[in-house]
Order: structure tokens, then C-alpha cells, then sequence
């Protein structure tokens, strides 16, 4: 299958300032189709959902459209999606919810793989509630989680296990339904958090075993917001802090105020622009996986190429087994430059891709470097070999 990596570039005004850009990972760049949903909506009359007017009725539209949308894009179901300011808002609302119903002798299972809105929200809600967490933690030589990782910290006390379905450092994809499954033997919840995972795999909750799945669209090219998925029946049962007022029905009880409607418009924008990466017929969801198919395929050479690249550098040292599955991802030093100075100088000869440890605070802790980070060079759909051959050569010249 063909993906066309010159015609889904020249859909990015952003790229056309030159830099080649690595920084995917914390924050993509958007298509002009997303850019003209946002606007379109921002110049249109709009007012809170409703029916008697056009303009609530318009609001009404896009916000059903977002979720059909969202639905499609995680293997879910529309009156399941979930929208809030962002993955970890989303997250820490969860937690509280579900904390509600944990006490004394009660135990939640969080990773050192995760970043840390996946383990601090649950870790504080825990703790609040008087119950136990219990960790998981990874092989720092390799970094990857194995199924018997979190399995060996599972009990019958097992409430709850958050996991990541991609590492936002390493890459790393562990073997989500593996563990899922463990938890599901305890009848345990499963909390995954798919932002990483999200721009670069065809998603499917239900294969996954995931009982929540959170994501974020600014990371699969959309506008800054949170979308979480659930079954509506398990979405029934939970209870969470809100207005009187406010509806109670589901998904809208979990949606504090009134929705972002153009940033709605947008995901739903980004979505659809996902979906004809490789533009083809059937419904969205069809579409989706082929796209995803070739997108992987694609991300899958220009890895390969950029960590034999980084591999001929004797100065640089790459974190992670480059022959594990992860997500188009490579986190690295380079020998006597400060992560801080590569990313600067990178920067000065256009090519962003920072260096931190990107909030994944418990997975830098377990690797070491905790204190000066790494460098991460994350690939998008609009990465091109040019971009990691220029990423390449500024590596080279730095370490020099």
C-alpha cells in the first residue's frame, strides 16, 4: 500500500517554515483541514447545544460528529467518548470517580513505564482513599514491561491497572492485552493511556482489553484537548462530582461547562484526515486501518534508518532495544554534550527535537537520567527521509 509522503506534507503550512520537525511526541502539527474546522466554527454562529435555534443546533451537530468521530478512531461507540481540557484532566477526574468506591485493603497497579499523568493521578486518588499501590517496573537495559512485570504485583485486592500503550520516552509498546487480561482474572479495571500510542497505531479498545482508553488529538495532528473512550454501560455506573444542574445523562456528565466547539470540529477534522492518509473507499473506521497499515509501513523504514544512522555515531547512546516493537521513537545522548546543549544545537541547524524527560518522570528515574533527560526524535506522518537525514547530519556535526 502506497503512502505519499510529498502529498500528505503539502497539507502543513507549519512545515513550510523550514524546520524539520522531531517534537511530534509532545505536540504535532495540524493540516489546513484542521485549521479551517476551527475557524469555520470560530466564524459561524454558534451557542450552547440545543435545538430551537440554528446556532444550537450547530453546536448539537458538532459535538455528535466529534464523538462518531472518536468512536471510529478507537474502536468504541460514540455515546462512550468522553471529551475534557486534556488527557490528564480527564485522568485526574477518573481517578477521583473511581476512588470514590476504594478504601483500606483496596490496591491500584501503576507502572515506572508511564508518564506521569498515568501514575499520579491514581497514586494521589489512592492514597486519599487509604488504599494500597503496588509497581511495576521495567527493565532499564531494554526498556520494555513484560506482561509478568505487572503481573507478579496483581492481586485479588487489584482494583485498578494503569498502563501505557506506548512509552512517550522510549517508545516502548507493551503487551497491553496480555496484562489486561491478567486484570480482567481479578476483575480489575484497565486504564491505558493511549497518547502516545494513538498517532501511530490503528487503535482498537476492545482487542487491547482496555476499560478506558485516554488520547490526546494534539498529538494525532488535531487541536489541544482529551478524549477519553469507556463502554457507556461501564460509564453508567460511575458517579462523579458535578453541578447540580448539569446533565446527568452519558457521556455528559463527565464534561465540566460548556464544550470547546471549535476544537471539537477540529478533532473531528483531524480524524477524517487520518483516515484518508491513503485515500481509499469504505466507511471511516475501514479507511482508518489501511491508512494506519501504510503509515506504519512508512514510520517502520525511516525508524530503521534512523537508528542504523545514530548506531554509526560512536559518541551516541541510544536507550531502549532498537529491535523491540515501539512506536517511531528514539531517545539518545550524545557523549560529553549536555541533552540541553544537543537540543540547542539541533534547533540552530533547524531540526526540533527537544530534550527533557518529558514528564515521564518514574521512566527517566529507572534509566538514570533523571536529571539532565535525553534527546527524543519522534516521527509524524509528515516525516520524511530529508527530515531524518538532516537530524542525522546535525547529530553528527554536534558530536564531532
Amino acid at each position: 500500500m502506497n503512502y505519499d509522503v510529498t502529498a500528505v506534507r503539502a497539507h502543513f503550512p507549519a512545515l513550510q517554515e523550514g524546520a524539520a520537525h522531531f517534537d511530534g511526541p509532545g505536540g504535532s502539527q495540524s493540516p489546513t483541514q484542521v485549521a479551517r474546522a476551527v475557524a469555520d466554527v470560530l466564524t459561524s454562529a454558534v451557542a450552547n447545544k440545543g435545538v430551537m435555534t440554528a446556532a444550537e443546533r450547530r453546536a448539537t451537530e458538532i459535538v455528535d460528529a466529534a464523538r462518531a468521530a472518536g468512536a471510529d478512531l478507537v474502536g468504541g461507540e460514540p455515546a462512550g467518548i468522553v471529551f475534557g481540557r486534556s488527557m490528564t484532566q480527564l485522568t485526574y477526574d477518573f481517578a477521583r470517580t473511581l476512588a470514590k468506591t476504594w478504601g483500606p485493603g483496596d490496591e491500584v497497579v501503576v507502572t515506572r513505564l508511564d508518564h506521569d499523568a498515568n501514575v499520579r493521578p491514581w497514586v494521589q486518588a489512592a492514597a486519599a482513599a487509604g488504599a494500597t499501590v503496588r509497581w511495576a517496573t521495567f527493565d532499564p537495559a531494554t526498556g520494555v514491561l513484560t506482561p509478568d512485570d505487572v503481573a507478579k504485583v496483581v492481586t485479588a485486592r487489584t482494583r485498578l491497572v494503569a498502563l501505557t500503550a506506548a512509552s512517550n520516552l522510549l517508545g516502548t509498546r507493551p503487551d497491553v492485552p496480555t496484562v489486561a487480561a491478567t486484570a480482567h482474572e481479578v476483575d480489575a479495571l484497565v486504564y491505558v493511556d493511549g497518547v502516545h500510542y494513538t498517532p501511530h497505531a490503528f487503535v482498537d479498545m476492545s482487542a487491547l482489553g482496555a476499560d478506558f482508553y485516554a488520547c490526546s488529538p494534539y498529538k494525532f495532528l488535531g487541536p489541544h484537548l482529551g478524549m477519553l473512550a469507556a463502554a457507556p454501560a461501564l460509564l453508567e455506573e460511575l458517579r462523579p462530582d458535578k453541578l447540580m444542574p448539569s446533565s446527568d445523562v452519558v457521556p455528559e456528565r463527565f464534561e465540566f461547562g460548556t464544550l470547546p466547539y471549535e476544537s471539537l470540529a477540529g478533532t473531528t477534522a483531524a480524524i477524517d484526515f487520518l483516515a484518508d492518509l491513503v485515500p481509499s473507499p469504505g466507511t471511516r473506521r475501514e479507511r482508518l486501518a489501511r491508512s494506519f497499515e501504510a503509515l506504519e509501513q512508512h514510520e517502520s523504514v525511516l525508524l530503521s534508518h534512523l537508528d542504523n544512522g545514530l548506531a554509526q555515531l560512536p559518541a551516541v547512546t541510544r536507550y531502549g532495544a532498537p529491535d523491540r516493537h515501539r512506536t517511531p521513537t528514539t531517545l539518545f545522548t550524545v557523549a560529553n554534550v549536555p541533552p540541553s546543549e544537543v537540543y540547542r544545537g539541533l534547533a540552530e541547524r533547524g531540526v526540533n527535537a527537544p530534550a527533557g524527560t518529558f514528564y515521564a518522570y518514574e521512566c527517566a528515574r529507572v534509566l538514570g537520567i533523571e536529571e539532565a533527560g535525553a534527546v527524543r526524535a519522534g516521527l509524524a506522518p509528515y516525516t520524511d527521509k530529508s527530515d531524518v537525514d538532516r537530524l542525522l547530519e546535525a547529530v553528527a556535526d554536534i558530536a564531532a
